[in-house]
C-alpha cells in the first residue's frame, strides 16, 4: 500500500471544518421562552414546574400511535422553547394514555420539558 501525503492546506481545511462542525454541533438550541415559567430542579434538570406539553397521535398498533403522539410533543415543544428542551425521555411527570379507536390506536402524551 503506497501512502501520499496530504498537502497541507489540505490538513488545515479540513482541521477547520471539523471545528466548526463541533462548534455547531455543541451550541445549544434554547429560545429562551422556557424563562417564562416557573422552574424546579429535578435530578440535575432544570423541569417546569406546572407547565405541560401534550401530543396525540394516531396508529394502527399502539406503538405507532405512540410514535405519532411522541413526534407531535416534540414538534410543540421544540418549536416554543428549542430543541433543548424537547426530550421526552427527560421530560417530568409523563402520563401515557391509550383509547382504542375503530382502525387501530390513539396515544395521548402529556409531561413538563426539562433540559
Amino acid at each position: 500500500m503506497t501512502r501520499t501525503k496530504m498537502p497541507r492546506s489540505n490538513i488545515l481545511a479540513l482541521a477547520s471544518a471539523a471545528l466548526t462542525f463541533a462548534a455547531s454541533a455543541a451550541t445549544a438550541d434554547d429560545t429562551g421562552f422556557a424563562s417564562s415559567h416557573d422552574m424546579v430542579k429535578a435530578g440535575g434538570k432544570s423541569c417546569f414546574a406546572t407547565h405541560a406539553h401534550s401530543g396525540s397521535g394516531d396508529g394502527a398498533t399502539k406503538a405507532q400511535a405512540m410514535q405519532a403522539a411522541l413526534k407531535a410533543w416534540w414538534e410543540y415543544t421544540a418549536g416554543e422553547y428549542g430543541s433543548d428542551w424537547a426530550h421526552w425521555g427527560k421530560s417530568a411527570g409523563q402520563k401515557v394514555t391509550y383509547t382504542k379507536a375503530g382502525t387501530g390506536w390513539t396515544a395521548n402524551i402529556e409531561s413538563r420539558p426539562c433540559k
